[in-house]
């Protein structure tokens, strides 16, 4: 079955909220919280100058939903994207939906002027790993480093 994508609007908040939950349930370790993460989802939705969210969709039924934020940084001399999150159900998993995410992200990355596409992985998750190795990714000589503020 083919697969395409809707740019998410605000009335497409609930059917995020509940994807986000399970890509939580499944990629996280500390609880889900609904009310910042609604926030921040909202924001990504209605501001195109912080990234764009769009839900994935076989037929009429939503099936994940993939979420690009929007940088700019010298080394990479202009824009880059993240890949900040990428979820399919996990009925729908192993039917190629995520390359097929993916290769819509790059397209959509070339219309944005995007120089590069970054992302990250769970060390313990290798089959996202395998994916988007796969596909082109490659691993930086570099870790990340975060501090809350």
């Amino acid at each position: 079955m083919e697969i395409h994508f809707k740019e998410a609007t605000s009335t497409d908040l609930n059917v995020l909220m509940q994807y986000m939950q399970e890509f939580h349930e499944f990629d996280h370790t500390e609880p889900f919280d609904k009310i910042p993460a609604r926030a921040a989802i909202e924001q990504v939705v209605t501001d195109k100058f912080i990234g764009r969210v769009w839900l994935i969709q076989q037929a009429e039924d939503v099936v994940g939903y993939i979420v690009l934020t929007l940088g700019y940084r010298l080394e990479y001399r202009g824009y880059y994207a993240f890949l900040d999150e990428l979820y399919v159900r996990l009925d729908k998993r192993g039917q190629g939906i995520g390359t097929k995410a993916v290769q819509f992200l790059e397209q959509a990355c070339q219309q944005l002027g995007v120089q590069i596409l970054q992302l990250e992985v769970k060390q313990d998750n290798q089959t996202a790993d395998a994916l988007y190795k796969k596909i082109g990714f490659e691993q930086q000589e570099r870790y990340v480093l975060i501090k809350k503020i």
